[in-house]
């Protein structure tokens, strides 16, 4: 069933009442996400949700901007998509993993892909998180991107 945008705007939260924390790293700077979604809709609310709390966001619409942004960035994390135009997350995660410059960046795919296989087929190709789009609300999102780049 699809999810209309009042369920998703109870689904994902709202944004005013939030708790800044800080995502800088020691030189001062924000932690860099590199939000790599092909959906305007869910894009715009990650992108805005993950500002609020304090990161700098990066925002493409499909793998093969994700491959670029990945060099030119320089993200502390890069949460990723599945299903996209050129190229799909899966083939971004491998050439993430097995380029020098990105092999140890930290990689949570945000999905709708939500069979065993596909979390198995991410997980040997060295993703750090799997989350499934419809299983999750944007707060677990925000408190696994904090998990993996050790945000208290």
């Amino acid at each position: 069933m699809p999810v209309t945008n009042l369920q998703k705007n109870e689904k994902w939260g709202s944004l005013s009442n939030m708790d800044q924390v800080n995502t800088s790293v020691p030189g001062g700077h924000p932690k860099r996400i590199l939000l790599v979604e092909d959906d305007d809709a869910i894009a715009t609310v990650y992108q805005t949700r993950l500002q609020a709390e304090g990161f700098d966001v990066r925002r493409v619409p499909n793998g093969e901007d994700a491959l670029a942004a990945a060099l030119s960035y320089h993200p502390d994390l890069v949460l990723l998509d599945i299903m996209m135009p050129k190229v799909n997350g899966f083939d971004v995660l491998d050439i993430l993993r097995n380029t020098p410059q990105t092999a140890n960046l930290k990689i949570i795919m945000l999905t709708a892909l939500s069979q065993d296989s596909d979390k198995e087929r991410a997980d040997s190709l060295g993703v750090d998180d799997y989350l499934v789009k419809s299983q999750v609300v944007i707060a677990d999102v925000i408190e696994r991107i904090k998990y993996h780049l050790s945000i208290k």
